[in-house]
């Protein structure tokens, strides 16, 4: 029987700018089925959790345009389990406002905060470790962060080096490191004390509140001014006034790497964030010479390691091409190495200065 005073937060405002062009400031990533399977990575997040959690306490947090978005995809949703940013403020604004508009609902509440898209493959582990969090945490004044065994010197990925053991396969952590250059975290993985940082949070609505309020007090007290709204016809008016003018900040710079509260439990249960084409490409079935194709037909002569994405009819004919990426969305064609890949974000911004707001 699931536990109705558990919550699961799900943010879906990012707009995915390493998955350029497929995924768009007006349908990014995490409202595409990148994976062929008839789900978008949104869909397939909130099939992940409804065994976990009531499904009337999933949550989801959008930015206001992607509102009609989610109501299509995930049409049995009611009205108030869609909370809509009127502006986009990052990560600790919006878990800020989950916490306080869920604690309205239910004091007791115990939540799970986890991104739209990422993927999970052993979904069974995924529910055993979030299950046990949620233990930990209804128990113990405590931050929880869910931390990933790596499986390769990632660069893109902030990593959390772990301390002294609280229970089983929960530690303190130590430290938290952003993006490391390469040689860094190849020393990371060889140590077996650094974990890739998920993303994926638990705590109690009471626990996060007091952690905003010691380190965060100038966000804390913007919603605390909204005491006695939340849940109310009220809270939509007081978001729209307020919200705007908070500091835009990620929940791991406001609270998790100032609280002395944070614990990591240490999972493996094949996790990719999906942020990067070359993501895709390792979490996707590869023909004998190793190319990749996502919903589209291809023709590839002495061609290896590819990954071929296109939306449309069209056929696509290679030859003498290694490792690169080819992705057509219609009015913008991307042909870039994977090695590349980490310009895709300044070739967006290019397209920006050159052309406006037309290809993004």
């Amino acid at each position: 029987m699931l536990n109705n005073h558990r919550y699961c937060v799900i943010m879906c405002g990012g707009i995915g700018s390493r998955f350029w062009p497929y995924s768009r400031a007006s349908r990014p990533k995490q409202f595409i089925d990148f994976l062929g399977t008839g789900r978008s990575l949104l869909q397939m997040s909130y099939d992940r959790v409804v065994s976990i959690v009531p499904p009337g306490n999933i949550i989801f947090l959008t930015n206001e345009e992607y509102a009609a978005h989610i109501r299509q995809q995930l049409p049995e949703l009611d009205e108030s389990q869609i909370l809509l940013e009127p502006a986009r403020r990052n990560t600790a604004p919006c878990i800020a406002w989950a916490a306080y508009h869920i604690k309205a609902r239910d004091p007791q509440a115990s939540i799970m905060v986890a991104p739209s898209d990422h993927l999970i493959t052993r979904e069974a582990l995924f529910e055993k470790a979030i299950l046990e969090g949620f233990e930990f945490v209804e128990n113990n004044h405590a931050l929880l962060t869910l931390g990933i065994r790596p499986t390769r010197p990632e660069t893109g990925y902030g990593y959390i080096q772990v301390g002294v053991e609280a229970s089983g396969d929960i530690h303190k952590v130590k430290t938290f490191t952003e993006k490391p250059r390469r040689e860094l975290a190849e020393v990371f993985m060889e140590s077996g004390e650094f974990f890739w940082n998920s993303g994926i949070f638990l705590w109690t609505a009471d626990s996060i509140i007091r952690e905003l309020h010691e380190h965060a007090p100038d966000l804390a007290a913007t919603f605390d001014a909204g005491e006695g709204l939340f849940g109310t016809e009220a809270e939509r008016e007081f978001i729209e006034r307020n919200f705007p003018g908070v500091m835009g900040i990620s929940i791991d710079f406001a609270v998790m790497e100032k609280s002395q509260n944070v614990y990591v439990e240490c999972v493996s249960f094949g996790w990719s964030d999906l942020g990067t084409w070359s993501s895709l490409y390792d979490q996707s079935p590869k023909n004998r010479d190793g190319n990749v194709t996502q919903n589209c037909a291809v023709l590839a002569y002495n061609s290896t390691g590819n990954i071929f994405a296109v939306n449309g009819e069209k056929l696509i004919v290679a030859d003498s091409l290694h490792d690169y990426i080819v992705a057509d969305a219609g009015d913008v064609l991307l042909i870039c190495p994977k090695a590349e890949e980490q310009r895709i974000k300044q070739m967006v911004n290019d397209a920006r200065v050159s052309y406006g707001d037309k290809y993004l």
